[in-house]
């Protein structure tokens, strides 16, 4: 048991923490949203890509995609204070944090680059579908996460009567 604990994402209190937060139920929202969003922006960038049509459409998508992801780093970062009391960077968490970084600087850069005029439509949506695939690989990290998370919490004793 001891060495279950050792290994747990959270401990007791930071899990009494999580269960508690309301920022738990505004992540659980927001991750699978802006993976669906993901999707259907990186289906409308592969479009132009191929076919030449839909910049528009591919960059709005882009950006309610960048908007999401904004949106979920900070409520994120709220959460990880609560449960953690740090914002970003909690040792349960680190490497996960890292990533998200990476991917944000990319969403990021997209958005200068398109605000600033210093990249071509092509590059844009490559530089998109970049930023999708780390964004996909920081999505399985969490969810890799969160499913040792799940693995590692103590089942509930039974009471017999």
């Amino acid at each position: 048991m001891a060495q279950n604990l050792q290994k747990a994402l959270y401990t007791p209190e930071q899990r009494k923490k999580r269960d508690a937060s309301r920022w738990t139920l505004v992540q659980g929202i927001l991750a699978p949203v802006q993976f669906i969003i993901c999707l259907i922006s990186a289906a409308l960038v592969l479009r132009f890509l191929m076919t030449g049509e839909g910049y528009i459409a591919a960059t709005i998508s882009v950006l309610i995609k960048t908007l999401a992801l904004y949106t979920i780093m900070v409520t994120g970062a709220i959460w990880e204070k609560e449960v953690f009391g740090q914002y970003l960077l909690a040792p349960a968490f680190f490497w996960e944090d890292v990533v998200s970084f990476g991917v944000i600087a990319l969403h990021t850069l997209y958005l200068a680059g398109l605000f600033m005029g210093f990249m071509t439509p092509d590059q844009l949506m490559i530089l998109a579908l970049v930023a999708y695939a780390a964004y996909f690989v920081n999505a399985a990290q969490f969810i890799w996460k969160l499913r040792m998370a799940r693995l590692s919490t103590p089942a509930p004793l039974e009471v017999s009567a």
